[in-house]
């Protein structure tokens, strides 16, 4: 057994709880809010979450791509990263706040709920991220995803707070619960790596070279996120809010059902990064493995997603009626979604974060005015199609021109 098949186990294992505690959050808040809440809720949360991903401006990932070679260099991207993350996550956090007030004017939402959430994603969480990446690099996968997993189990916690406490307003107290969450998940990285964020005094601002490097990561961050948290997005505008929390909480089902393969990927990424650069054999026949079992296991899980979806929906109760549907339709999505994801990942390990960021970007424009047409004619539906036709452009994009960056770097071997 290699290396990363060990590691795939083990972090595998690690994720295996962190989809439990997704799922346990998932379910609390879906039954805790409502169709029509959590769908307000979850679609102020994806707008977080996408810029989120922007915030440290894509630093983890030069992070992660040059500690995987040479662990001397974290000091030295650390001490800008940091400080970076913090310029533009406050940038970040103040056009959250106009976008918020201009995407979902119409549906008054709680001025906490926005300003929590955003803090919570956009700020705090990116500092977090930033902390798990060295041993992320280092190979230590599935200690890094226990970390990672952390405050996602303090916020289920939150959660059933909510559940116990007789309030009036179970969403407010929620969200200061989120953030709350967050802001300890912090302090204790602090106790147990006090040199987690390095001391103040060894930060600085990143230079011009430094920034260019990091930019095109950058624009790979949001992008990588951007089909995967847009959708919910669009399903809060284009359908009724009860509507789109019974499509939102499907989707979450969806996403959860990927994490054996981010385990996989999480695993191998560092590797890849590694292979790219030395050996074009022994990169193709890693990128092939990679693929048979995303392929596999894609299919595999969309069959148990399609006779498990009764009774996902009687889990998540009344308000939840016609996810079955979804969950079914979800199925013909999942094997592609997993193949875009692990695609563009190695897209991504070839040092062509501009061309991954491109159709990535494509994608967005695709699925946009896709769910705009189908919407008019499908309703519900409509999104889930243009969700399908997204991923399959995407797919057949990335496979392009992964084959052609491998058959040119066999051509120059030869």
């Amino acid at each position: 057994m290699g290396p990363i098949s060990k590691s795939t186990i083990r972090t595998s294992f690690v994720l295996g709880i962190r989809l439990l505690v997704q799922a346990g959050t998932l379910l609390l808040v879906a039954r805790l809010l409502g169709a029509s809440d959590y769908g307000l809720f979850a679609g102020i949360a994806a707008l977080a979450v996408l810029m989120g991903t922007f915030s440290t401006f894509g630093t983890h990932l030069v992070l992660l791509s040059e500690v995987s070679k040479s662990p001397k260099l974290c000091t030295q991207i650390l001490s800008y990263a940091v400080p970076t993350t913090l310029i533009f996550g406050c940038g970040l956090f103040l056009l959250y706040m106009l976008i918020c007030w201009l995407f979902f004017y119409g549906l008054s939402p709680s001025l906490v709920m926005i300003v929590c959430i955003g803090i919570t994603e956009i700020l705090l969480l990116p500092l977090f991220l930033l902390s798990t990446i060295e041993e992320l690099a280092l190979g230590e996968t599935a200690k890094s995803q226990l970390w990672v997993i952390f405050p996602l189990a303090l916020r289920t916690l939150a959660v059933e707070i909510v559940l116990l406490v007789d309030t009036s307003e179970p969403l407010i107290l929620f969200c200061w619960l989120y953030i709350g969450s967050a802001v300890v998940a912090l302090c204790c990285r602090k106790f147990f790596k006090p040199n987690a964020w390095l001391k103040i005094k060894e930060w600085r601002l990143a230079n011009r070279q430094e920034l260019k490097n990091s930019a095109g990561y950058a624009a790979l961050a949001i992008t990588a996120a951007g089909p995967t948290e847009l959708d919910k997005m669009l399903a809060v505008k284009l359908l009724p809010l009860g509507m789109s929390g019974v499509y939102i909480a499907a989707a979450r089902v969806m996403g959860a059902v990927a994490l054996p393969i981010m385990a996989l990927l999480l695993a191998a990424l560092p590797k890849l990064f590694k292979t790219n650069d030395t050996s074009v054999n022994h990169s193709l026949r890693l990128n092939i493995w990679i693929i048979i079992t995303v392929l596999i296991y894609g299919v595999l899980i969309s069959g148990i997603l399609w006779w498990i979806a009764p009774w996902i929906e009687s889990i998540f109760g009344s308000q939840y009626q016609g996810m079955i549907a979804l969950l079914r339709w979800f199925c013909y999505i999942i094997p592609l979604l997993l193949l875009r994801i692990s695609l563009a990942n190695i897209l991504m390990s070839m040092n062509k974060p501009w061309l991954r960021v491109l159709i990535e970007v494509i994608g967005m424009l695709i699925l946009i005015l896709s769910s705009i047409f189908f919407c008019l004619y499908f309703n519900l539906l409509g999104i889930i199609f243009a969700l399908f036709v997204s991923e399959f452009f995407m797919v057949i994009a990335n496979t392009l021109i992964i084959y052609y960056k491998l058959m040119r770097s066999f051509s120059a071997i030869k």
